[in-house]
């Protein structure tokens, strides 16, 4: 079972609340609240990209830019000492470190799709 969906660039995901019999979600990745819910999965779905361009078209009446989710750079914790061997790894490879952390990163997704 997929807990996402995507519409317009924006991902949502998708929670069950048992006690209330409600489908609901949040888009992800923006600092916006956008929400939506549905009792059936068609509802949740059409509500999602409701909320989306209800996001949307009030961005655009109030002339500001939508917020852009994952926009391709992010700042991580890993620690010093990760730091420091990550570093030291990609001079000795002749990588940049923000080419190191993208190989690493494709290749723990593909292992995670094979």
């Amino acid at each position: 079972m997929n807990n996402t969906m995507e519409y317009k660039g924006y991902v949502g995901s998708v929670e069950f609340s048992e006690n209330d019999g409600v489908l609901y979600g949040k888009v992800q990745g923006i600092r916006s609240l956008i929400s939506y819910e549905g009792t059936t999965v068609a509802e949740l779905v059409a509500d999602f990209h409701g909320a989306v361009d209800d996001y949307l078209t009030l961005c655009e009446e109030e002339g500001t830019e939508p917020e852009v989710a994952y926009k391709g750079s992010f700042n991580i914790r890993i620690g010093s000492e990760r730091h420091k061997r990550a570093a030291i790894y990609a001079i000795a490879h002749q990588q940049t470190l923000n080419a190191f952390i993208a190989e690493a990163v494709d290749e723990k997704l593909a292992a995670a799709h094979a």
